[in-house]
């Protein structure tokens, strides 16, 4: 993920023994080109192991924070640490403000098996900051606040008096003091469905708002898995349905507890013998044994393919919950309790209950996202958390081979809807509600119905283009951009997506972001310049998402060919808009890129310039001009300038020099909310033949990032 961020792009450090120690330059994680590595690259590792490692993760957190250059007011808190098979470490960090937590405070610190740093993943670049934490808006006003704005519920009500929490808002580019407030009313959960809405804390006013119970809506056709083994225990007197091989995962029977409640009534299933269920809805027993055999599938998925053990991976299962409510059509997971429900269904699917495979893997699914990248379940980043869970909920359906359910690309086709399935991964679309391709509307739309984007990159990726018979259903992989192209397969596919998850997303990654850390992992497990990596490029350009990376040119696929931008008109430049790499162009440090978390003016690749928040100095040059020598010739580009600094006054600077001369300068003074075009007289050296420079320079504090593209001399 070539790329800056606030670890000034290019200081590495060594964490050793609880010590920082500037090593080298560096601005991430760094590929070993060529290897193939199984498991998604990451060890297993028992649950002490993981433990001391997280705990030496907090002993280095004051320090990580301090070489990151983040505020003297946050802190942060070591969540989880992945390691690699080479030993190099990928630690997971959750921020606090004066004590408040961030919301889009998350990031990732990637680091050699020695210890340096190689890059991070900031959620939020930069430090964060709010003037104050004294709040303008009382708690219960924010409540109140919170009820009108409530999008995903009707009749909504504050859950309770304590429902508002203080907190850093950080999703948007300006931290702000803001008030979390939680909802209840009416909504696709069912009629105790929840919502988080965040509003500001000064003025009141709506910043996001997005379901708690991340679900999917639908049921199974009574006992979906057909006879089946599962793991149970023996007490005294009979057994249980407790999982000692997966965690202890125990299955209970709710006993149509409310959903605002839902282990109110709950009780354990006991046996005296060790024979459950009659394959139908009339035993209640029969729910339980499709949910406790999908936990464990799932379980046995993420611990076979990635060597995680459970949800956490710290080898503790999560209790399960049948027989949720009334006439229930959902099944959620809860990471505040750590719980799986299952509805029974409505009169819309015969009450058939909702236990499906695929359906416990996609629950489960969501706590490994809790767990890992943590993705907020609104916008673009919500899509992909639902689409992660259908990801691994397909998954889950091809590794257990279940004969009564085959693997495919539908979700919940052996639930029992009245189109046949939920969605379909193959053509999103078909549903009538769902994005098969990007678009300016993809973070607007409801999170199921965008997750079809992410369903539809996985299945390209995995199959590639064409009609073909998966599991007894027609799949056709059509494309946004017409192109054809052989997939990776599945299990490359689903490595690349789970140490995207883990080691790269945070909390606010959308498509872009997501193409960017796919990119990486598939570099990471494969190689920079692997078939691999080719197509998964290719999967996202056929979903309209970026463009495809060159042909490695070692066989596969159909390459897609690399359009020439034409250059403006009479520009004397070569490559003036970058969208040719480095060709014509030479620079100090890696400049010229293609990454989304910033935006090219035309094209995907651009100049990132500065962006350290330390003392730093970077140029990118071309010689060998031939200015015009008629007419009144002048250099025109456009320019985004984002900066952490206050006031007027010129702390950071980017210059133009033609020849070595100085002719123009803009600083974080100049910042803009969007690209603006700039243009510098060359009249002087009319005829001439020159050397154009753009030199950026920046102070001891706080960061300014000048971006530049679409350069012209003319």
């Amino acid at each position: 993920m070539n790329r800056k961020n606030a670890l000034a792009a290019g200081v590495a450090a060594a964490l050793v023994m609880g010590s920082v120690s500037v090593l080298a330059t560096q601005s991430t994680a760094v590929a070993d080109p060529g290897v193939s590595r199984s498991g998604a690259g990451f060890r297993a590792m028992t649950a002490d192991a993981r433990g001391e490692a997280i705990r030496t993760a907090e002993r280095n957190a004051t320090a990580v924070a301090r070489e990151l250059g983040l505020d003297s007011a946050e802190r942060l808190v070591a969540k989880d640490v992945l390691i690699d098979t080479d030993g190099a470490r990928h630690v997971r960090y959750d921020r606090t403000y004066r004590g408040l937590p961030v919301i889009g405070g998350d990031l990732v610190v990637h680091l050699a098996a020695d210890g340096a740093i190689t890059g991070s993943d900031l959620s939020h670049q930069g430090p964060v900051r709010v003037s104050g934490i004294s709040p303008k808006v009382s708690a219960a006003a924010a409540s109140a606040a919170a009820v009108k704005h409530a999008k995903h519920v009707r009749n909504a009500k504050a859950e309770d008096s304590d429902s508002s929490t203080l907190v850093v808002y950080a999703v948007g580019e300006t931290p702000v003091l803001a008030w979390r407030s939680t909802v209840t009313g009416t909504g696709e959960s069912g009629p105790a469905s929840r919502e988080a809405v965040i509003v500001d804390a000064d003025s009141g006013a709506p910043l996001d708002h997005y379901e708690l119970h991340q679900s999917i809506t639908g049921t199974g056709n009574g006992v979906t898995s057909g006879q089946v083994s599962i793991e149970t225990s023996q007490v005294a007197g009979g057994y249980t349905l407790t999982d000692t091989a997966h965690g202890n995962t125990i299955v209970h029977d709710s006993y149509n507890s409310p959903q605002s409640n839902p282990r109110l009534y709950a009780r354990t299933f006991t046996r005296t013998t060790n024979s459950w269920g009659n394959g139908t809805a009339s035993s209640r027993e029969s729910a339980a044994v499709d949910a406790s055999y999908g936990l464990a599938k799932t379980w046995d998925y993420f611990k076979n393919s990635f060597n995680r053990s459970g949800i956490r991976n710290d080898g503790r299962g999560a209790p399960a919950y049948v027989h949720v409510d009334n006439g229930l059509l959902n099944a959620f997971y809860d990471d505040n309790c750590f719980c799986m429900f299952f509805g029974d269904g409505s009169s819309q699917n015969a009450n058939t209950p909702v236990t499906a495979l695929d359906v416990a893997g996609h629950e489960m699914s969501h706590g490994v996202t809790a767990a890992t990248a943590n993705l907020l379940y609104s916008g673009e980043s919500g899509g992909l958390n639902e689409a992660t869970s259908d990801i691994f909920g397909t998954m889950v359906e091809f590794t257990a081979a279940n004969n009564g359910d085959p693997g495919d690309y539908y979700i919940g086709e052996k639930l029992n809807m009245p189109g046949g399935y939920m969605r379909r991964m193959d053509n999103p679309s078909a549903d009538g509600n769902s994005l098969s391709c990007w678009t300016s509307r993809a973070g607007t739309v409801d999170v199921h119905y965008s997750s079809g984007i992410g369903n539809h990159f996985f299945y390209l990726a995995s199959e590639g283009t064409g009609a073909k018979t998966i599991g007894g259903r027609a799949h056709n992989g059509t494309t946004c951009n017409n192109d054809t192209f052989s997939g990776i397969g599945k299990e490359k596919a689903a490595a690349v997506w789970y140490r995207a998850l883990s080691a790269y997303m945070t909390s606010t990654t959308n498509y872009a972001g997501a193409r960017t850390a796919t990119l990486q992992a598939a570099a990471d497990l494969y190689g920079t310049n692997s078939q691999e990596r080719y197509i998964v490029s290719k999967a996202w350009a056929a979903v309209g998402v970026g463009t495809a990376l060159p042909d490695p040119g070692n066989g596969g696929g159909t390459p897609t060919p690399t359009p020439t931008p034409t250059p403006p008109s009479g520009n004397a430049l070569t490559n003036g808009g970058f969208e040719q790499g480095t060709t014509g162009w030479t620079q100090s440090a890696d400049i010229i890129t293609d990454s989304t978390l910033r935006p090219a003016h035309g094209g995907s690749r651009y100049a990132w310039m500065m962006g350290y928040g330390a003392p730093a100095v970077e140029t990118v040059s071309q010689s060998n001009i031939a200015v015009p020598s008629t007419g009144s010739p002048k250099l025109t580009f456009w320019l985004k300038v984002s900066t952490q600094e206050y006031g007027l006054t010129a702390y950071d600077t980017l210059k133009v020099k033609i020849n070595g001369t100085t002719l123009a300068t803009w600083s974080n003074a100049d910042a803009s909310a969007s690209y603006v075009q700039k243009t510098v007289d060359l009249s002087a050296y009319k005829g001439q033949t020159v050397k154009l420079e753009f030199a950026g320079t920046e102070d001891t504090y706080l960061s300014t990032i000048f971006l530049v593209d679409d350069v012209a001399i003319g």
